[in-house]
């Protein structure tokens, strides 16, 4: 696609939004794959079935792909599937489901765990787009406890809630990587990284059950946080230390 189609189609966007977490080395294999994502997915549909529900397999993107109905059993069956190769317990492996339901935005759901190479980043997300809902919907306004429930069940190190430009203007002022911890909207901090934290960002502190912290600048959604908040954040964050990388190559999964 040209670059000018590329600019036209993301512009016909009105919602893009991303929720997402990162760890380090952590070996699991299919079983224990599935059973993070499946807990994921009943939380998920928790908060909103209207938008959680209905999960396709990841394929051509339509409604002719099969659905999958979540559950253990059925979550690493479809992992075992997705990936195939010699090496899947070094690399570890990949897989996503997506749901477009009616009145609610396109959905996809999708992680990359396991594999023992310390070179690896494991990954989950939870992403949103659509041309017709916008960021007035509630489950938008409920992403820092999407972010909550990612981090809880998969245990990440750091994670964090954006949108395109909030991702693109924090990477671009900081010189990030993809996987480079950050603050978006809101961010999920592990233990060691939440007792860096300091005092008196502008947003609320929410602990969650393994010691983790949410620390929400849209205040429960009632507000977006201009760029440059989200900006001062970070660099607040990063000055404790608590934004800090993972070692490189990495042996565990969190700070």
């Amino acid at each position: 696609m040209r670059a000018g189609a590329v600019e036209k189609a993301e512009e016909s966007i009105v919602l893009n939004v991303v929720v997402n977490g990162f760890w380090g080395a952590r070996e699991e294999d299919p079983q224990a794959i599935a059973e993070r994502w499946c807990a994921t997915l009943t939380r998920l549909g928790d908060i909103d079935h209207g938008t959680f529900h209905g999960w396709h397999e990841a394929g051509d993107g339509v409604p002719a792909d099969p659905l999958l109905m979540p559950s253990v059993a059925a979550l690493a069956d479809y992992i075992v599937r997705e990936n195939t190769g010699p090496d899947l317990d070094v690399v570890g492996y990949g897989a996503s489901l997506w749901a477009h339901n009616a009145e609610a935005a396109k959905v996809t759901s999708a992680v990359r765990a396991g594999g023992s190479s310390p070179h690896v980043t494991r990954s989950v997300s939870v992403s949103f787009r659509s041309r017709t809902v916008d960021e007035d919907a509630d489950v938008i306004r409920r992403t820092p406890e999407i972010l909550a429930v990612i981090g809880e069940v998969w245990e990440i190190d750091a994670g964090q809630v954006y949108d395109r430009p909030l991702y693109r203007a924090v990477a671009d002022h900081f010189g990030l990587g993809n996987s480079d911890p950050r603050c978006g909207r809101a961010v999920f901090l592990s233990e060691r990284r939440a007792a860096l934290a300091p005092e008196g960002l502008p947003g609320t502190y929410t602990q969650v059950a393994n010691g983790g912290l949410i620390i929400d600048l849209t205040r429960g959604g009632t507000r977006t946080p201009s760029a440059e908040t989200v900006i001062g954040v970070n660099t607040e964050l990063r000055a404790a230390g608590a934004l800090e990388p993972l070692i490189a190559p990495s042996g565990r999964a969190e700070l």
